[in-house]
């Protein structure tokens, strides 16, 4: 059973590293040749003075257009293109964490009865607020960052020959990283599939649930989209709100928290490749998707309080 489930792990996990990389070759290299043309450098100083708000230059602004757009995956692409620091970098990867893949991750939101409104106001506004408040608070992360297996260029490029050898190695790096991350993450979630363990993490996190103001029937659905994530994981979300009967409130404040700390796993690794730290990545994600959920459920219970029936959103 074991073999059965590497194979087929492996086999999902070739088929998503073909599916991405066909996003994150293709982005990397047009990123990196329009560099090199009066383009990227136009769009640039038209949008830096708004981009200086957040800490981040010009250019940091192409990752954060193809991960909200696009997927992470494309994001991440965006930003092996570039030349960036440390803290653009990390705060890039904060933004993205909490809005990312916002047109198929949302649109998975209201197949659940949750409004659209709702999950882009969260999404939008916490990438935001953290990238104003980490540029404000960390005076660090002036250097350059190193991209785990892209080498540092050395000098620029003589010619277009030369540009689209850069390109073509920068994409070449990106698609082999995303593979050695992807293929044994799929391992792991297909084992975690066929040996039922998905059902057995979301009974552990009925404590939690409750304790975020949800009914236990909540679960499965915060278990899914925890370790899955909100596009990996729609289907056995959407199952589980029809099969256990989530309320409209329970789904609506579990999926505030999924939307600000979703598939913990996987969009944790795959920044290690960037070079910053991920462990308060991690910590950004829960503290805030934690912080956040307790406020709208002691919020919600007020409403209902006060008018005497189920409040809406």
């Amino acid at each position: 059973m074991l073999g059965t489930s590497v194979k087929n792990g492996t086999v999902v996990g070739l088929k998503t590293t073909w599916s991405l990389g066909k996003i994150i070759f293709p982005v990397t290299l047009i990123v990196v040749i329009l560099q090199y043309t009066p383009v990227l450098p136009w769009v640039m100083k038209v949008i830096s003075p708004f981009m200086k708000l957040l800490g981040l230059s010009g250019d940091a602004a192409i990752p954060l257009v193809l991960g909200n757009f696009l997927n992470l995956y494309a994001g991440i692409a965006g930003i092996l293109s570039l030349e960036l620091t440390v803290k653009e970098v990390f705060i890039v990867a904060v933004m993205l964490s909490f809005s990312h893949n916002l047109l198929i991750e949302s649109g998975v939101a209201t197949k659940v009865g949750v409004k659209m409104w709702v999950i882009l106001l969260v999404r939008l506004g916490l990438a935001f607020f953290s990238a104003i408040v980490i540029n404000l608070v960390w005076d660090g992360g002036g250097e350059l960052a190193q991209y785990g297996m892209v080498p540092p260029q050395e000098s620029i490029p003589d010619g277009w020959g030369e540009i689209l050898l850069v390109g073509l190695q920068k994409a070449g790096y990106g698609v082999v990283q995303l593979a050695l991350i992807v293929i044994p993450l799929m391992i792991v979630i297909q084992i975690m599939k066929d040996k039922k363990w998905l059902e057995v993490f979301s009974k552990w996190m009925s404590p939690f649930t409750r304790a975020l103001g949800m009914n236990e029937n909540t679960s499965t659905t915060l278990a899914a989209g925890l370790l899955i994530g909100l596009a990996y994981g729609a289907g056995v979300m959407i199952q589980a709100v029809k099969e256990d009967g989530v309320s409209k409130k329970d789904v609506t404040i579990a999926f505030i928290f999924l939307v600000s700390c979703h598939a913990v796993v996987e969009d944790t690794l795959i920044f290690i490749p960037l070079g910053i730290p991920v462990l308060p990545l991690l910590i950004i994600r829960l503290v805030t998707a934690i912080l956040l959920t307790l406020v709208v459920a002691f919020v919600w219970r007020k409403l209902e309080v006060s008018k005497g029936k189920e409040a809406t959103l």
